[in-house]
C-alpha cells in the first residue's frame, strides 16, 4: 500500500443526521492514489455504497464533498469543492462543482471528504471547527434566503468569516433544480440542493488552521513560479478579469452558439447591445471565488433604482444572463440581473431557471399552459415583469411552479399535449448557454457526458471547434485545431473521448478548470501536484486517472439503467435554427448523430449497442 501523499489529511468525516453523530474514517492511500479526489473519489464512494435504484431524495441517498490534492489557496485555481450525489433530476451520476474558500478550508479543518448520511428528524446545520463536528439546530432558518441564513449563523458561531455552505428555500421544498451555495457561488446543477433539502440539512460551516503539507516545498515553488509567469502573461486570463464569462456573449452570438427562444434559434443578434449595457451601466467590478484567485473572473453587478433594484451582488455570469435574455428572448438587461440574483438567494440553478421558463413560455404560446394555469401571468415571449416571479414561483412550488420545480423533462410529462417538443434536456438535465450547432465536438459532449448535458465535460468543447483552443490537449494526441472543421463530423467521437478524458482532471485535482484556458495545462498541474504529494506523476497519468473516472461514472448509470438511448440529444439542437445569422447555414445541420456516437463508443472501449464499458476496457483501468 502507497502511503499517503503530502497534499491530503488522509481522513474523511462520514455524518449519520439521523444518529447525529460524526465519525472520523481514514482513508486507503491506494485509492487515493489511484483516483486523486474530487469527482474521481466521490464516484468511487457512491459506486461502492448507493445500492441500485436508491431514490434520491430518499434518505438512503448520499451526499459527498469532496476536496483534491490542489484544493489550495496557494494553487491557481485552487479553490474548489465537488459535491457528488445520484440526482434527483436524472435518477443517475450527479455532480456540481462550487468555487470558493469552503474546499480548502474543509481541508484545513482536517478533511479531504465529507460524506452525509440518512436524514435528520429535524432541520440542523453542521460545524466542522479542526477536526471537530457539531450539529446545531436550524428550524429557525427555514423560509430564509440564502444570505439571510449566512449572517444569521456567522451571527450565532460568531465567527464572522467562516466558510458556509447552505441551501435556499427551494432547496427546502425540494426542488429538483436547486442549489447548494457558497456566498453568491453555486454548486448549481442536477438538483444538489433537493439532496441536501431532503437530508433536512440547511447547512455546512468549516473552519480550520491545519496544513495538509508540501513534499517538495522548493518544487513546488518552481511550479508555481512557472504558473505564475504564463498567467501574467496570458491574454484569455487578463479577458476574463476584465470581461468574466459574460464578456463571451456577443462572440458566441456571433458564431451561433447562443440557444434562444427555447433552441428554435442559434443566435440572436442582441448579445453585444446587451453586453455594453451590462458593462458600462451595471457592472461594479470583478472579483475572485476563493482568496487569492489570480484571475477574479466574478462579476459584482447591481441595478441601483426601479423596479428591478437589486443590491451589489455576485452572479451575473455568461449562463445566468444568457438563461434570462436569449434563452426566453428578454432585452432587459435589468430584468436579467435581478432575476440571478433571485435565484442566488432562493437557491435555484440560473440555466435550469431560464431553461424551465423558456419551456413555458413555448407551451403558453401553444395554449398547452393558460392564464388561468399562471395565476394570471402573460408567459409571452420576451415578456421581462414575469421572470421574477416565476423564480419565486419555482422556488417556492407555488401555482404553475410546482410542476416546473421538477425540471423541463417531468413537466412535459406532467403536461402533454405535445410539450416534449419544447423540453430541451440531455438525460433529464436541461440544457446550457451553448448550441452543438456551433461546432459538432458539442453534440458528442451534451449526448455522453455522465451527467447529463453538460457544456463543461470537457469545457466548452465547440471552443475547440470555433475557438481554436485546445488546452494542451495536442500534447496527448487531439489534433491542431486549426486544421479541424466546426462543421465536420467525422473525427468528432474520438476527439470528445480524449477531450473528456485530459479537461475532466480538474474535478478530481481540485481546481478550476478557467485556467485551463489560461495557458495552464495538465503538465503545468502535474508538476505541482508531484510536487506537493512527492508522488511522480505526469500528464499521462492524469489522462489514465481521468479515463477511470469517466467510466466508473459511466458504471454509475449503466447500474442505474443508462444506455446508449439516453446518450441521444434533443432533435432541435440537430436541425438547422428556425431565425437569425445561420437560418441559411445548412452546415449546422446535424446530420449523422449515431455515426458520431459509434466513433466514440469505439474510442473509449464501449459496446455499441448498450454503451456500456466492456471487460476489456475495465480490466485495462483497474475497475
Amino acid at each position: 500500500m502507497v502511503d499517503v501523499g503530502a497534499g491530503y489529511t488522509g481522513k474523511q468525516l462520514r455524518v449519520n443526521l439521523k444518529k447525529r453523530k460524526a465519525k472520523i474514517e481514514k482513508i486507503n492511500p491506494a485509492v487515493l492514489r489511484k483516483y486523486l479526489g474530487g469527482s474521481g473519489y466521490s464516484a468511487r464512494i457512491l459506486y461502492d455504497e448507493l445500492k441500485k435504484g436508491v431514490d434520491p431524495l430518499s434518505p438512503a441517498n448520499k451526499l459527498v464533498f469532496t476536496t483534491g490534492p490542489l484544493t489550495l489557496n496557494r494553487i491557481p485555481g485552487g479553490g474548489s469543492i465537488m459535491l457528488s450525489f445520484k440526482s434527483p433530476l436524472t435518477n443517475a451520476w450527479g455532480e456540481s462543482r462550487c468555487g470558493g474558500d469552503f474546499g480548502p478550508d474543509l481541508k484545513k479543518a482536517g478533511f479531504d471528504a465529507v460524506i452525509v448520511e440518512d436524514r435528520s428528524n429535524e432541520p440542523v446545520y453542521l460545524v466542522i471547527n479542526d477536526g471537530v463536528a457539531e450539529f446545531k439546530p436550524a428550524s429557525h432558518l427555514l423560509g430564509k434566503t440564502t444570505s439571510v441564513k449566512n449572517k444569521t449563523i456567522r451571527e450565532e458561531l460568531k465567527e464572522p468569516k467562516i466558510s458556509i455552505m447552505c441551501i435556499g428555500p427551494a432547496g427546502e421544498k425540494l426542488v429538483k433544480v436547486a442549489t447548494v451555495m457558497f456566498e453568491q457561488r453555486a454548486a448549481g446543477r442536477c438538483g444538489v440542493g433537493a439532496v441536501m433539502g431532503s437530508k433536512n440539512l440547511i447547512g455546512i460551516a468549516v473552519k480550520g488552521t491545519g496544513d495538509a503539507g508540501t513534499a517538495k516545498p522548493d518544487k513546488l515553488k518552481e511550479a508555481l513560479k512557472e504558473a505564475n509567469t504564463i498567467l501574467r502573461g496570458s491574454e484569455m486570463a487578463a479577458g476574463f478579469k476584465e470581461h468574466g464569462t459574460t464578456g463571451d456573449m456577443a462572440p458566441n452570438d456571433a458564431a451561433g452558439d447562443w440557444p434562444t427562444k427555447n433552441w428554435q434559434s442559434n443566435s440572436w443578434g442582441k448579445a453585444e447591445k446587451l453586453y455594453d449595457q451590462f458593462f458600462n451601466t451595471y457592472l461594479v467590478k470583478n472579483h475572485g471565488c476563493y482568496t487569492g484567485c489570480p484571475i477574479a473572473c466574478g462579476r459584482i453587478a447591481e441595478v441601483k433604482t426601479g423596479k428591478y433594484k437589486t443590491p451589489e451582488h455576485e452572479g451575473s455570469e455568461y449562463e445566468s444572463i444568457s438563461a434570462f435574455t436569449a434563452f426566453v428572448m428578454n432585452e432587459n438587461i435589468e430584468a436579467a440581473i435581478h432575476a440571478t440574483y433571485l435565484c442566488n438567494e432562493y437557491g435555484i440553478d440560473t440555466i435550469s431557471a431560464g431553461s424551465i421558463i423558456a419551456f413555458a413560455m413555448e407551451c403558453f404560446e401553444n395554449n398547452i399552459i393558460t392564464k388561468q394555469d399562471t395565476s394570471g401571468l402573460d408567459l409571452t415571449w420576451g415578456k421581462s415583469e414575469v421572470l421574477a416571479e416565476l423564480v419565486r414561483m419555482i422556488s417556492l412550488r407555488e401555482g404553475i411552479g410546482d410542476v416546473l420545480a421538477d425540471g423541463v423533462k417531468a413537466a412535459s410529462k406532467k403536461l402533454g399535449k405535445g410539450s416534449e417538443k419544447f423540453a430541451v434536456h440531455g438525460k433529464g438535465l436541461e440544457a446550457p448557454a451553448h448550441d452543438p450547432r456551433s461546432g459538432k465536438n458539442l453534440a458528442v459532449t451534451y449526448g455522453t457526458a455522465n451527467r447529463g448535458c453538460c457544456h463543461i465535460h470537457p469545457l466548452e468543447a465547440m471552443a475547440f471547434d470555433s475557438g481554436k483552443l485546445d488546452w494542451g490537449m495536442v500534447n496527448f494526441g487531439a489534433p491542431d485545431p486549426n486544421t479541424v472543421d466546426r462543421w465536420d463530423e467525422k473525427g468528432k467521437g474520438a476527439l470528445v473521448k480524449l477531450l473528456q478524458d485530459g479537461l475532466v482532471v480538474p474535478d478530481v485535482v481540485g481546481i478550476c478548470k478557467f485556467y485551463m484556458y489560461a495557458d495552464l495545462h495538465l503538465s503545468h498541474y502535474a508538476k505541482m501536484l508531484s510536487a506537493i504529494t512527492g508522488w511522480d506523476i505526469d500528464g499521462h497519468e492524469l489522462m489514465n486517472i481521468g479515463e477511470r473516472a469517466i467510466n466508473l461514472q459511466r458504471l454509475f448509470n449503466v447500474r442505474e439503467g443508462i444506455s446508449r438511448e439516453d446518450d441521444q440529444i434533443h432533435e432541435r439542437m440537430k436541425k438547422k435554427p428556425d431565425f437569425g445569422f445561420y437560418k441559411d447555414e445548412d452546415r449546422c445541420v446535424i446530420k449523422d448523430f449515431d455515426a458520431m456516437l459509434d466513433e466514440y463508443y469505439d474510442a473509449r472501449g464501449w459496446d455499441k449497442k448498450t454503451g456500456r464499458p466492456t471487460k476489456e476496457k475495465l480490466s485495462e483501468l483497474g475497475l
